[in-house]
Formats: structure tokens, sequence, C-alpha cells
């Protein structure tokens, strides 16, 4: 009797069986469709209602202020807010993916509202055009709009989270469209939005895209059409010619799948896909589904009415109902079909009888005990698609009792199922009605469905829900810890902290320093800084303690962590916000965070570290600060040319060298600093007095042998004077610098002024190295050692002096060394062998 029962309710449509369950009684009052807009969004989501101000209505007991109204899907109030919007009628409302309310207006203008009535910022413009011509007609999709101006410009927002409005292509019709439809950007070759218009008193239907129009269906329609909607899939098009016909074509009207007649010429108010096998017609007191083939199926009905296509059928939502038209699962038709022998029908049959006691359950077992894994499965699926729960049970009981005598199912389906049923059973149920079919819940995903319970601030069940299905909770804490500020703004910040962190421990690793930040945004900076305060992770905790004002905590907090990023980015905050003084204050206290101020102020910031250098007596760091900046003069280019630069930077380090004469562990570096800038002076005016910018940065011998080599002796010994130059330094630098421009009368007048106190080796040098052999013959008889001048002259190649020279000294070794310099003169060998053999030196060759 049960199977008749439940199949009794169904509707043959061809060879398809549909059905027409009440969701819920309306519990709304004082809502009459007729009188009003409507948007209902799919996945058994919300009803928006406001009262049509195209319409002539009687108020009743209705206040004059119209409002817009917020209804559950069993037409309990959710929240409802006065419409005090200018720019012309409401042209169009409806929901977007994330349960957004887009109200489009006359001018062009788009308001936006959440699940609380609360308008959502900032509200969108469709543009001038919009606002100059008024917008006649619009149509939405999952997250996007297309509005048809009255002068039948078209304009669409392809996505409401990046709302730019873009103009499409003139569609050059002088009338506006008899219909409109769009085709999702998901389903195009193109990846832009395709509009669909249907002309008037032309047989074709223009689509309209970004760059450009096409003209389909010419040839294949017969007239205009009055409706139009495409399927799901975007693969679809069914519409309702201008002869009262449905026609069902693809979407791109390239061939006709159905074309019935209708029973009646006028076009239907709505027309829908139920599911993707029948497509819905309404007229103002029947709904008509028509399939393939077959005779349609009428529903009457006494009361307005409004299609809600879902994935898997169509709510239909009344004054007094929500019903849902789908087609019946083939589980359910083949366990519930008046007299079917399906091994499922047979299962279900055989628990009635275990349930009496009688034999016939192990008979019925029998019978189907090879297809049984079958009849389980069929037995589990049709629970699924069952809204009354005590079906479901017996459903889920049945399938449990074949299980039992099947060894290969699968032990977890049933299990699987059962979890299924408990979330969609728990967004049924009062108070909440979200009238989710399984197909709905597998499309719309769990994550989603728990967003959307968070964001109608359901929160309980959300987080049972993430915790039964072992979902991160911490989503719903997060939300539910921000609502909670927002709502509680009388509470006291040291209770309602308690109260959060009550919660928030619930979930390791939450961010408190987001709950934190919102609190802030929410004017409560105390309750903001306290929870920060237990934010373990320093990266979230630090910014967040500089935007609520902490800057000391947050420098703290920084230190401590060790992150050197995170310093720095305290560090310019403070740098910016305070005064030098107080900013120098707060560092020095924290070493890491000075160190790092030091170091980069080293390199982009002398004039601040030199201030603080100051400020906490680093005497000597400012005075290597200041020796370090006058070097960087000679990186100008300026400083080669033009003395002007030389003044301020010998000012520089006279004042270092006064600095570090006052402290008693940096005599030497005031001392060198005095030379330097006493040097850097001298050169500078040699620089005036020559003409030659040669001198500067030069050092103090390189100073007196430029001198020599311009001439200017008087000049190399003033310096020799004034930094007390050795006599044996004087003579090295003289030596060479004459030899340089290669004055060998002054050399040998130098030589010869007194008794040179390096000897004459340098001499000799300079001469050989200048390759005046001439010049350095004078100079070496005068060298005191005997092998000094033995090679020389051998340097120079006189063969004969070099060897008496040797034969002077009597060394061998210096005889073997010079045999070897004179190795490719057989005649200058064979003197040295001699020489070694007469002083009977063993081993000669």
């Amino acid at each position: 009797m049960a199977n008749v029962s439940v199949a009794a309710e169904w509707q043959l449509l061809y060879n398809r069986y549909y059905r027409k369950p009440e969701l819920y009684p309306m519990r709304w009052k004082h809502v009459d469709l007729a009188r009003h807009k409507v948007a209902a969004a799919p996945f058994g989501g919300p009803v928006a209602v406001i009262r049509d101000d195209s319409k002539i209505v009687q108020l009743h007991a209705e206040s004059a202020l119209r409002k817009l109204r917020l209804f559950n899907s069993a037409g309990h109030p959710l929240a409802d807010a006065v419409w005090r919007h200018p720019g012309g009628r409401l042209i169009g409302m409806s929901w977007n993916d994330d349960l957004t309310l887009v109200c489009v207006v006359q001018d062009g203008t788009i308001y936006r509202y959440d699940l609380h009535a609360q308008l959502v910022e900032p509200n969108i413009s469709m543009g001038k055009e919009c606002f100059e011509q008024n917008v006649a007609d619009c149509a939405f999709w999952g997250n996007g709009v297309v509005c048809i101006t009255e002068q039948n410009q078209l304009f669409c927002i392809p996505d409401f989270r990046n709302p730019k409005p873009v103009p499409l292509a003139d569609p050059m019709i002088d009338e506006p469209p008899r219909c409109i439809a769009v085709i999702e950007p998901q389903y195009t070759m193109s990846g832009n939005v395709e509009v669909l218009l249907g002309v008037a008193d032309d047989p074709v239907v223009l689509v309209v895209e970004e760059d450009g129009v096409q003209r389909l269906g010419e040839g294949l329609l017969r007239g205009p059409l009055q409706k139009m909607v495409v399927s799901r899939d975007g693969k679809w098009l069914a519409s309702f010619t201008h002869d009262g016909r449905l026609l069902v074509t693809t979407s791109d009207l390239t061939g006709i799948i159905i074309e019935r007649e209708c029973e009646s010429s006028l076009p239907p108010e709505q027309i829908a896909w139920c599911g993707m096998d029948a497509v819905l017609l309404y007229w103002d007191d029947m709904l008509l589904m028509m399939g393939p083939d077959g005779d349609p199926v009428h529903y009457l009905y006494d009361e307005p009415i409004i299609l809600i296509p879902e994935c898997d059928g169509v709510r239909i939502l009344s004054n007094t109902s929500m019903e849902f038209l789908q087609r019946v699962p083939d589980s359910t038709v083949s366990i519930f079909t008046i007299g079917s022998t399906s091994p499922a029908a047979l299962l279900y049959d055989a628990l009635d009888h275990f349930d009496r006691r009688s034999a016939k359950a192990d008979e019925n077992l029998r019978l189907i005990k090879p297809s049984l894994p079958e009849a389980v499965e069929a037995c589990v699926d049709a629970s699924g698609h069952e809204f009354d729960v005590s079906r479901q049970r017996t459903l889920l009981r049945a399938a449990s009792y074949g299980q039992a005598f099947c060894s290969n199912f699968q032990r977890d389906r049933i299990q699987e199922m059962c979890k299924i049923l408990r979330v969609l059973n728990a967004v049924h149920s009062p108070e909440i009605d979200i009238p989710l079919s399984i197909q709905q819940y597998k499309l719309l995903s769990p994550s989603v469905l728990i967003g959307r319970l968070i964001n109608a601030h359901r929160h309980l069940l959300a987080l049972r829900m993430s915790e039964y299905l072992g979902m991160n909770q911490e989503v719903v804490i997060m939300h539910w810890a921000c609502s909670k500020i927002t709502a509680s703004l009388s509470i006291p910040d040291a209770t309602l902290l308690d109260i959060l962190l009550d919660k928030l421990k619930l979930c390791k690793g939450i961010s408190y320093a987001a709950v934190a930040a919102h609190a802030d945004k929410n004017g409560r900076r105390k309750l903001a800084a306290m929870l920060v305060d237990h934010e373990p992770r320093s990266s979230k905790q630090v910014p967040l303690l500089l935007s609520i004002g902490e800057e000391d905590t947050a420098l703290m907090k920084a230190t401590e962590s060790g992150d050197i990023d995170l310093v720095y980015l305290v560090l310019f905050h403070i740098w910016q916000k305070r005064q030098s003084l107080e900013f120098f204050g707060t560092i020095q206290a924290r070493p890491l965070a000075r160190d790092l101020f030091i170091t980069y102020a080293r390199c982009y910031k002398h004039e601040y570290l030199k201030d603080f250098f100051l400020s906490t007596g680093q005497l000597q760091d400012v005075a290597f600060l200041l020796w370090k900046e006058s070097w960087e003069f000679v990186k100008n280019p300026m400083a080669s040319k033009g003395s002007p630069l030389h003044g301020p930077r010998i000012k520089l380090i006279e004042k270092a060298q006064s600095l570090f004469a006052e402290t008693k562990e940096h005599v030497f570096e005031s001392k060198a600093a005095e030379e330097h800038a006493k040097l850097l002076r001298i050169q500078h005016e040699l620089e005036v007095t020559t003409k030659q910018a040669i001198f500067v940065d030069s050092s103090i011998s390189d100073t007196i042998r430029t001198c020599i080599v311009l001439g200017n002796h008087r000049a190399a010994m003033r310096v020799k004077t004034e930094f007390k130059v050795s006599e044996k330094r004087w003579y090295w630098l003289k030596v060479f610098a004459l030899a340089t421009i290669k004055d060998w009368v002054a050399l040998e007048k130098f030589s010869k002024e007194k008794r040179p106190p390096i000897g004459y080796r340098p001499f000799v040098e300079a001469c050989i190295e200048a390759d005046e052999k001439a010049e350095a013959i004078k100079y070496i008889p005068k060298l005191a050692d005997p092998r000094e001048r033995a090679e020389s002259y051998a340097r120079i190649g006189l063969v004969k002096e070099a060897a008496d020279a040797a034969s002077q000294a009597k060394d061998g070794e210096l005889l073997g060394r010079l045999k070897l310099t004179f190795a490719q003169n057989a005649a200058a060998s064979s003197i040295f062998d001699t020489l070694r053999d007469r002083l009977s030196f063993p081993g000669a060759s």
C-alpha cells in the first residue's frame, strides 16, 4: 500500500515520472506575488520581495513606504529595509552566486544588499549611456548582468567582483526586443557573455557580443519568438513562437529538437527548464509541462506562482506554498512504481515482510540473490532523493537489511548516505528552511553551504556541520567572532574578550589578528589590543599592532621574534610618526632595533645617524661618519675640476678631528684626521697654483714626487718639512722623480750634495729602470759592496767589470749566478769558470 500511495502522487510525461511534493507551507503574511517583484535564489536560497511600483495596488494595512523584504524558502522573515533609492523604478533584481541581492534601477544604478538587508557599498553604475538613455530591461546570470536601454543599446557587467560596465555591439534595432536571454560566459566559445534577442516581426534571433552581432535561425524560424530560455548547460534554447508553439533548438539555432503545439497562442508569463528533460510554461492559471513526446502535464493554480529553476527541477513558489517539481529518480521509480518486480522493490517489500515476521521476506531475498548489490544500491540512492525523513529511514533500513546478506557491497556506502542525509535534514528543518536536494547539495558543495549558513548567522549549525563533516572550523569561528563583536557594542571589552577566547581556543592556528582587526574596524581599539596579544604569529600580530597605534608593543614583539623584516617594518612606521629624539630614545633600549637602524642609516641616512650618535654621546662614531662623508666628495664629478668642493670637505675632516680629540681612545685617529686636512689644504693650493687637478687625494709621497716632476722643488720641500718626511724617504722619492723626468744633471748634482743616507744603489736602480746605462756607470763604482757592483755591472751587460767585482767578493755562488746571467755568451761563461777555478771552488763545469 505504501508503494501505491507514493506512486499515486506522480505524473507521467511520456515515459518519465514527475512529482511535485510540497516542501513548506509559506509562513509569510500579506504577501501577494501578483503585486510584488520577486527574486528567489537557487539552491534553496532566500526570497526577496518588494512592491511592484509599475502596478496600481491596494495597500490594505501596509505602510505607504516601500520595503524590500527578505524571507527564507518557507516564508520566514529574515530582514527588511525601506526602499529609499532615487533613480527611477526598479527594473529587475536577482541573487548572485554569493547570495548578494542585485537591484537594477532605471538610471542604471545597481544597489546591492546582503542577507540581512544591509546595503553593500559602493553602489555600481552601468555607465553614462544607461544614465542618459534609461534602462528598459535586464537579464541576470550567476555573477553578472546585462542591461538594454530604451535606445536598444546593450551594456553588461561580466563579474560583480570587478564591476566594470562593458558596452556590447549595437544590435541595430528600432523596436525593443520581445524577449531576451543570456548564454553564460562559461558556455561560450569566446568566454564572453552572449545575449540572445528575439526581434519583433523578424524570424531570427540576434546574438550580441562585445565585438559583433550574428543573425541566427534564418530559414529555421517561421516567425518572431515571444519568450525564450537557455538550458542550464548552455546547449539548448527553449522558446515560445508567435503562433503558439514550443520550440526547443540548439543554442546556436542550427537544429530543432522539439516542436510542439501549445494550448494557447498567448505568450506565457514565465518559461523555464525543469532539469534537462522538460520545459515548463506558465500562464496566469495554468502550468504546462511539456516533454519531447506524449501528452503534456497540466497543473492548475488559483494563485500566482514564481518558477525557480534548479539543477534537477524547478521550485514553485506561490502565496501559500513552496513546491518542488522534479523528475522522479530511476532508483525511486524502480522501488515504488505500482506493480514493480525489480530487485530493489522486492528488497523493500522483503523488509516489510520481515517487520511483520513473515516468511515471505526470505522468499523475496532468494529471488533477488544475484542482484542484491544493485537492489541495496537502489535503496541507498532512493533514500538520498527523499525529503520525507520516515521514508529515508525505511529505505536505509531496507538497504541495511539487504546488505546483511550481501558480502560484496561497499560497506561505507550506507554510512556515507546517512551523513549526507543528516546534513540535508538539518538544513531542511524549521528556522533554517533550505530545501536542498542531494543533487543540489553535491553541486553546491558542503563548504559553500557552510559559508551560506554563517552568512545567515547560523553559526552553531555551521560549526556542528563542519565538525561532523571533518572540515576546518576556523572559518565558522572567525565569522562568529567578528559577528559577535559587531553585535555586542554594549558588552565591556574584558567580558567580550572572555566570551571570544572561550570559542577561539577551540580552533588551533586561528587568526586572532584577523578578529582583532575587525574589532579595531568597529572602533574597539582596546579590545583589539587585548585580542592581538593572543596571536602567536608575529607576522600577523605586528602589522595589526601598528595599525591600532600600539607601536611600542609592536617593536617589542618584532624584536622578540627576531624577524628582521618585521623589525624594519616597525622601525620605518615609528620613524615616520615620531620626532627624531623620541624615536632615538625608543630604539636605544632595544639592541636589535638599534643595530638594524644603524645598519640602514649608515647606507642611506647619514644625517639621521649623526643625530642619533650625538643624542647618545657616541662622538667617535659621528667623527667616523664625517670622515666617511668627506670621501663621498671624491665621487662627485665636480671634485676633479675645481676646488669649491674641497673647502667643505676639509671642514668635515677638521670637524671629525675635533670630535676624535674629545675622546682619549682615539688619539691616532685625531692626529690622522689633522694631517689629512693639512695635506688636502696643501694639495688644494698646489692644484690652484699649477692649474692641474692631480694632487688631491694622493699620498704625501706621491705629492712630493709630483712636485719634483713638475719642477716645483720648493713645494716638495715644503711638504717634506710640514709632514716631517725622513731624509731616507726624501732621497728615495727625489731620485726616482728626477729619473722619471730624465733630469740626469740634477740627479748627479743631488748625489753630490752630501753622502746620500740611502747609499748609491737607488741612483743605480733609477738609471737602469730608465734604461740609461751611461748614467748608471757613474754611480756603480760608488757602491760599497762588491756583490752589488758585480750584479749592477751584469745588469747593464759589462762582463769584465762584473767579473772583476765578483772576484773581489770571492763569492762562488755569486759567480754561478753571473755565469747564468751571461749563459748565451760563451766567452763570458769561460771568464767566470776561470775565476771559479782560480778560487779553487769545487763543482765547476
